[in-house]
């Protein structure tokens, strides 16, 4: 199962997200969660980068399946409707594929 962690400051903003393991819907190259869920974080991370100057870090171990973005703060408008639109995507995956992928928040 995917687990996909969204990490959130006091006042519901986005500092990060990790996404860690593999949803195991179907043998690798053929796992249509995996590769939504991929798509949409690759897509998030390139469109920050690309469209806006905000900073941040990104960490990937494609072995273990994991990429942690972390965002330093005070980051645009922009990052942060491209972070809603990463969250719309993940939670719909997740409402049709609820044994593959999990979503949750995590206040630090």
């Amino acid at each position: 199962m995917i687990k996909v962690t969204i990490y959130q400051d006091s006042e519901q903003r986005i500092s990060g997200f990790t996404m860690q393991d593999h949803a195991g819907y179907a043998e690798s190259g053929s796992d249509i969660v995996c590769a939504a869920a991929s798509a949409l974080a690759q897509n998030t991370v390139n469109s920050i980068e690309r469209f806006t100057e905000d900073t941040f870090s990104v960490d990937i171990n494609e072995a273990a399946g994991e990429l942690q973005v972390k965002l330093e703060p005070g980051y645009s408008e922009e990052t942060a409707l491209l972070l809603d639109s990463l969250i719309l995507g993940l939670q719909g995956i997740e409402e049709e594929y609820m044994e593959y992928i999990d979503v949750i928040f995590e206040e630090v």
